[in-house]
């Protein structure tokens, strides 16, 4: 009997330390979901020009607080689990005697093609292509030793974070092609907006237009900084750091203090110059800030929810964000479906008309709403409905649908088997 329940008792401590990476990936997309929703809302938002439909004092501070904790930071820990769920994946691949690289890039070419979707259609902020992309990279150096993946992460950042300051530099010597047409600017986020609330090839046309700024964006602020958190978490995967913290406290513990104090420091001039100086050289100067101080507090809040997740009320917090982390893939698709029914002439056409007050408080309801839905789900399946069609386009099989039992089971087993297959399902790499 002693026997039983000590394996039980391992049993219950390995689930948790899977779910308490579900966890943290959960409260990723909840992150995410904050940033996205705020350009989903306002063609404004990011132009440096103020939106006439919104203002006053509470909605500057809650502008504020988005961009001091939250931009520029959630991404990065979606990153590091990228590159970690990679190293999981080359595992579950030797697992099942499978050919690696021919699944690996099946996954990509997915993630490609539902980016490529979600952008035009839904959010052109989308994230899924990028990754598509630097996973070709990961996949070339898959091989590559820890430390050097390290190093290379903080060369990554050192360089970009580089950059930024010379162009500051040449932005300042250069000041007289410095600044923002403020009045051009808010000319091209009045017609956003207008095609915005339009029918659907009007807001498709809007998002095409909008591709272009993205693309930039994405390739010379996003994708350096995402590859170089790529190559953390592959380094982290080789070490299964996440499959055990209980040896790495310390570190945890000095993660959360250089990342609520440098790093947090680091985001709030990152707001100050994004919110108040925007187009300048200092708010050029201010990403290369953020890019080095950003991962300092993405680690710290990685470290906290890890310790939650491990801690006392453990069970609580994995409860509450670990369902949604384990359905990323379509929570993640279904916050941009729900806002743009929200915000886009797809259906109520609020884009402008919500202060970014009720913008948050809709982000928090709908993050609340899918954790719920999320939780239901996955009492009856064992994937999301995403994360099932991209597994299947992946291993090229039919993964199980339904979790639980099935017609003409013996129900003991249907319940042991039901059991595994939840433990299954909250594998990282699942």
């Amino acid at each position: 009997m002693t026997g039983a329940t000590e394996t039980t008792a391992v049993k219950d401590r390995h689930v948790g330390r899977l779910g308490a990476v579900d966890a943290l990936r959960g409260f990723a997309l909840f992150g995410i979901l904050i940033v996205n929703s705020t350009y989903l809302a306002s063609a404004y938002h990011g132009t440096g020009v103020e939106d006439p439909g919104v203002g006053g004092p509470l909605d500057d501070a809650v502008r504020a607080i988005v961009a001091t904790f939250f931009e520029a930071k959630f991404f990065l820990l979606f990153s590091f689990l990228f590159g970690y769920a990679f190293t999981l994946q080359l595992a579950s691949a030797d697992r099942a005697r499978a050919r690696f690289v021919p699944r690996f890039l099946r996954r990509l070419t997915g993630l490609f093609l539902l980016g490529v979707v979600h952008a035009v259609v839904l959010f052109p902020g989308d994230i899924l292509t990028t990754y598509a992309v630097l996973g070709l990279i990961l996949l070339v150096f898959h091989r590559i030793r820890p430390r050097t993946a390290v190093r290379t992460a903080v060369v990554l950042f050192g360089g970009t974070a580089a950059a930024y300051a010379l162009l500051a530099v040449a932005v300042t010597l250069w000041s007289a092609h410095a600044g923002l047409d403020e009045v051009a600017a808010a000319a091209d986020a009045a017609r956003a907006t207008e095609a915005l609330r339009g029918d659907a090839a009007s807001v498709v046309s809007a998002h095409l237009d909008q591709l272009a700024d993205v693309v930039f964006m994405l390739a010379f602020f996003q994708a350096p900084a995402a590859l170089a958190a790529f190559f953390l978490g592959l380094a982290a995967g080789r070490h299964q750091v996440l499959s055990d913290i209980t040896g790495y406290g310390r570190l945890l513990r000095r993660l959360q203090a250089w990342g609520f104090t440098v790093g947090l420091g680091g985001g709030a001039v990152y707001a100050h110059a994004s919110l108040a100086h925007p187009s300048t050289a200092y708010q050029i100067l201010a990403l290369g800030v953020d890019v080095i101080t950003a991962p300092l507090l993405a680690a710290a809040y990685a470290a906290t929810v890890l310790r939650l997740a491990n801690g006392r009320h453990g069970r609580t917090v994995i409860a509450a964000l670990a369902p949604a982390g384990r359905m990323t893939l379509t929570d993640y698709l279904t916050q941009s479906l729900a806002c743009a029914l929200l915000f886009t002439g797809y259906g109520a056409g609020l884009v402008g008309r919500v202060p970014p007050t009720g913008v948050a408080s809709i982000a928090l309801t709908l993050f609340a709403a899918q954790a719920l839905a999320s939780r239901w789900w996955l009492g009856r399946h064992p994937y999301g409905p995403a994360e099932w069609g991209l597994r299947a386009w992946t291993t090229l099989s039919w993964p199980d649908w339904r979790t639980g039992p099935r017609r003409g089971d013996n129900p003991a087993r249907s319940v042991q088997s039901g059991s595994v297959a939840r433990r299954a399902a909250t594998r990282p790499d699942s």
